[in-house]
């Protein structure tokens, strides 16, 4: 069962219904595993009693003390996070392509700001270290830009800039447009 509001207590009771017992039951077979790490304790479900990952990871995250998958309410909140230079630049990537496009929504997926058109993403983001990654949602997308993208560094779905990037506008909205033609 997936969950919009992250709280991981909701797959409880699948949990007991599929593999059967209480709760308890599981979250005691975990702490049996003694100081087993995040994979050992996937695996240990998984392999041993046939848990999907879904499942599994809201288990072991529960009983490692992360009640909610959600870190972020709020793209303001993310942005308050990290740091202060990646922020301006995050919030300059959202501003350059809700310019042109201000019906997309800036929110919260997968604990990292989206900007999203009914239930689709258009481009995304997450700041590393020492970098961000952008995601245009569409490797066809980002193999149709491949030309304007030569200087960053790109992967299958995704592409890096430098935390103080100076915002290219004009790539973002291209990269937009193109996504937004893909969905329509």
């Amino acid at each position: 069962m997936s969950t919009s509001d992250g709280d991981r207590t909701k797959f409880f009771p699948a949990i007991e219904k599929k593999h059967g017992g209480p709760i308890s039951l599981w979250i005691e077979r975990l702490n049996d595993l003694g100081v087993a790490k995040y994979p050992q304790q996937i695996a240990f479900l998984r392999e041993n009693h046939a848990f999907s990952q879904a499942h599994a990871n809201a288990l072991v995250m529960y009983v490692r003390g992360s009640e909610t998958s959600k870190r972020f309410r709020t793209p303001k909140e993310y942005f308050a996070s990290i740091d202060p230079i990646a922020a301006k630049t995050a919030k300059d990537i959202f501003v350059a392509v809700t310019a042109k496009y201000p019906d997309l929504e800036l929110v919260i997926a997968w604990n990292q700001p989206m900007l999203r058109l009914d239930t689709h993403y258009i481009i995304g983001l997450s700041v590393a270290k020492n970098h961000i990654t952008l995601n245009p949602f569409s490797g066809e997308v980002l193999e149709s830009f491949a030309d304007k993208l030569r200087k960053y560094s790109v992967n299958k779905k995704t592409f890096q800039v430098p935390l103080d990037w100076k915002v290219d506008p004009i790539l973002l909205r291209g990269l937009a447009t193109a996504r937004l033609k893909e969905i329509r």
